[in-house]
């Protein structure tokens, strides 16, 4: 299908696109990769009279560190997630995960700005963000703030951003030595969306976890934090029942949505997986 018409806009600053949004409203969407919201306008799921696109803002590009904490801007693509050397020493599990996000022509277009704003439950930053303590800077009129990944993402294509804000920056924390992290995803096949998927990042102590992370994709309207999942394992040693007993807790918050990868019951059988996968390989990288 054909889009309905819309009226075009490319800005040069985060200032003017946050002009237009004030100026437009809710009529008003913002373009990152375009791989999220074009298909939506195609199908007229959404059929927005203007189109913000933010590709010419350079200063949504880049990946940075500032002190202990890695900046990477909401206009960086997969594909440079994946070839960054600071990523990779720093915060490994981000270009791990971005190798499995659809396939390479997607991945040199689609954003991880445009991942997380999105609030698609289906996309795999949400839970990366959460299990990597993310902040998310949201720049609109009134300034500048920070939120929480945990928190952030409020339900389907609903998260904690303002009509009229744009997310400028995704800050994390270094991992610390010794954490080990991991991202299971099952998928039908390349390009496809997770059937399920858990992030994990963890750190053992004196034979005792003593920090760790568990979050889901697609098993919810949301991407969902399994604390209680991770209280099964906080201050234990990570054995093989405390792992299945994880895996178990964190089946019983997912509540998937029917359709072509699976039933309901087929999708939180494989949540369990994913997580006792993601713990175990995690487990083996604690050094």
């Amino acid at each position: 299908m054909i889009p309905a018409g819309f009226d075009y806009h490319a800005p040069r600053s985060v200032g003017d696109a946050i002009s237009l949004l004030g100026q437009y409203g809710s009529d008003a969407k913002l373009l990152a990769g375009g791989h999220s919201l074009l298909p939506m306008m195609k199908l007229r799921f959404a059929q927005p009279a203007h189109l913000i696109d933010l590709n010419r803002i350079e200063a949504l590009r880049g990946i940075r560190e500032e002190g202990d904490t890695i900046v990477i801007g909401a206009m960086t693509v997969e594909n440079e997630l994946i070839a960054s050397a600071l990523l990779q020493h720093k915060l490994p599990l981000l270009p791990e995960a971005a190798r499995q996000i659809a396939d390479p022509q997607v991945r040199n277009r689609g954003t991880i700005g445009g991942d997380i704003a999105h609030g698609d439950p289906g996309n795999d930053h949400p839970a990366l963000s959460i299990a990597l303590d993310a902040v998310f800077v949201l720049e609109g009129p009134q300034g500048t703030r920070q939120v929480d990944a945990d928190g952030f993402f409020q339900g389907t294509y609903m998260t904690a951003m303002a009509e009229d804000e744009v997310l400028t920056a995704i800050r994390i924390p270094a991992l610390a030595s010794g954490t080990g992290y991991a991202y299971q995803k099952l998928k039908r096949k390349t390009g496809d969306w997770a059937t399920a998927a858990a992030a994990v990042v963890m750190r053992v102590d004196g034979g005792n976890v003593s920090h760790v992370r568990i979050a889901l994709t697609n098993l919810a309207p949301t991407a969902l934090r399994a604390r209680d999942a991770e209280d099964a394992l906080l201050g234990k040693p990570p054995t093989d029942a405390a792992i299945a007993d994880a895996a178990t807790r964190a089946m019983t918050i997912c509540d998937p949505a029917e359709d072509l990868r699976g039933d309901r019951d087929y999708k939180i059988a494989m949540a369990g997986q994913m997580v006792q996968r993601a713990l175990r390989l995690a487990l083996s990288r604690c050094k």
